[in-house]
């Protein structure tokens, strides 16, 4: 079964992670925390522990469906650092296969120059790393197979919009309503 992977590092923004998580598993998607720190328990940016649902090294690459990317500092930069992560977003890009990420993360796209021609969004400041795309500083950007997300206050925006492009609006408002947010 194909899985929406968010990739957890040392020091990951917390509620990217945790908060689009918990709406794709509501709206019942196939969703994995995968950890690329080599045990399960990460760290995350506001030192909240988090058991991993699995490691980088038991991922197969077409179980994959999508790649996500949490912010955070360090976890954005450690997962910009990871050379099995690095391979695995070539590769999806090069298939044109969905890939996510969230406030200081979209530079880990950017600075591979995936972003080039299209609108993006993250953290202000991190534009700098956005090679040839068209910051628009928007709460959430949806640009051919990405979805990005500006930072924390965002993380809801962002975790629907990938409920929605795999489950549907009618899903993905279901899911708002049953959350009292909309």
């Amino acid at each position: 079964m194909k899985t929406i992977c968010i990739f957890l590092a040392e020091g990951f923004e917390e509620v990217e992670a945790l908060f689009p998580l918990d709406i794709m598993r509501r709206g019942g998607l196939n969703v994995k925390t995968v950890s690329v720190t080599g045990k399960s328990l990460v760290a995350g940016a506001h030192q909240v522990p988090v058991a991993a649902d699995m490691l980088f090294e038991e991922l197969k690459e077409e179980d994959v469906e999508m790649i996500v990317l949490p912010g955070g500092l360090p976890g954005a930069t450690n997962l910009d650092a990871h050379a099995g992560l690095d391979k695995l977003i070539w590769s999806f890009a090069e298939a044109g296969k969905p890939l996510a990420a969230i406030c200081a993360a979209p530079m880990v796209y950017g600075k591979r120059g995936l972003l080039k021609g299209k609108k993006a969004t993250c953290y202000p400041g991190f534009d700098t790393y956005l090679e040839g795309a068209e910051y628009t500083g928007n709460m959430v950007e949806i640009a051919d197979n990405f979805i990005l997300g500006k930072g924390p206050g965002a993380a809801s925006a962002f975790g629907f919009a990938i409920l929605e492009k795999f489950a549907g609006a009618e899903k993905a408002q279901e899911v708002k309503s049953g959350m009292l947010m909309a």
